[in-house]
């Protein structure tokens, strides 16, 4: 393995644990100390002015006003709606099973590339997105079960966070023309400008008018948590990501997704957060099962291309 490839290999470990971090973090967030509109406000607004601060030592990417037409777009559904589903489905349910469901967002980018792009699916991916989407269904239908009550799994939860990956990846899919032409950082910059333009003024007013802002005062736990989330996911893990890109394979990438229910079950279980049974573990490797798949599959179609 070279320099560059162990190099790509970290940055992409690095930032698949943060974001597997998040999940058990962002819970404690919402259960102990923040409402999902603080939460989502804040999350915005840090990530806006860290972006635009950073693209001030970058060289310029002029857009034209169509383009920002278009970035004002995607921020719906990469942000905007994405970031609402996600933070009001997690604080309905587990962390395990947020993350579960979100490892298997890969899958439905394969699955609208196809119908959207008629992009071509081999029977290797077919299975791969079959497996993960029965492992996703199955955990979802899960926490609708009448035992359901000793643990923190909620339907109405996971079927918000589910609808944030398939919010999620529409705009991946919309968004890949944008995504070759301009740096990740000029992406950032604007479609959280447009989310925070989108979110803050119908959250700033329910803030205001809430008598609970916070749920309990914060302290010193609580602020490093804060900046975990506000800093080191929305900041740092969205850079890390395309740093890691231009040095490995995407496909390789992708499968770093795999660490996030790992950690989540760690940490969810050290935390109580959750309590993990066998449907679960099931539900997680058939999702993870479902993701090898599809990502050894495109592999190969990478490989025999380049070969050609």
């Amino acid at each position: 393995m070279t320099k560059e490839r162990t190099i790509g290999h970290l940055l992409i470990f690095a930032s698949a644990l943060i974001f597997a971090l998040n999940y058990p973090i962002s819970k404690w967030l919402l259960s102990n100390h923040l409402t999902p509109d603080f939460y989502l406000s804040a999350r915005l607004l840090v990530s806006c002015i860290l972006f635009w601060g950073l693209s001030l030592f970058l060289p310029a990417e002029p857009l034209s006003r169509k383009e920002i037409g278009i970035f004002f777009l995607c921020s719906l559904g990469g942000i905007t709606g994405n970031q609402f589903l996600f933070v009001w489905g997690l604080a309905q349910t587990s962390p395990i099973d947020a993350s579960v469901i979100m490892t298997a967002r890969p899958l439905l980018v394969l699955l609208l590339s196809a119908l959207i792009l008629r992009e071509a699916v081999t029977r290797h991916k077919t299975l791969g997105v079959l497996l993960g989407a029965t492992g996703a269904t199955w955990l979802i239908l899960q926490s609708a079960a009448p035992d359901n009550a000793n643990t923190t799994s909620s339907l109405l939860g996971n079927l918000l966070v589910f609808g944030s990956g398939i919010v999620y990846a529409l705009y991946f899919v919309f968004s890949k023309p944008l995504s070759e032409k301009y740096r990740a950082t000029t992406m950032m910059k604007w479609m959280f400008l447009f989310a925070a333009l989108q979110v803050l003024p119908f959250t700033i007013p329910a803030i205001a008018a809430s008598d609970t802002l916070l749920l309990a005062p914060l302290d010193a736990k609580a602020w490093a948590a804060m900046a975990f989330v506000f800093i080191g996911t929305s900041f740092l893990g969205y850079l890390l990501i395309p740093m890691a890109v231009r040095r490995i394979r995407p496909t390789t990438a992708s499968m770093y997704n795999t660490l996030h229910p790992i950690v989540a079950f760690i940490l969810a279980a050290l935390l109580a957060q959750d309590v993990i049974t066998p449907e679960k573990i099931l539900a997680t490797l058939a999702v993870i099962s479902g993701l090898y798949i599809v990502t050894r599959s495109e592999s190969r179609e990478l490989t025999t291309r380049n070969h050609d």
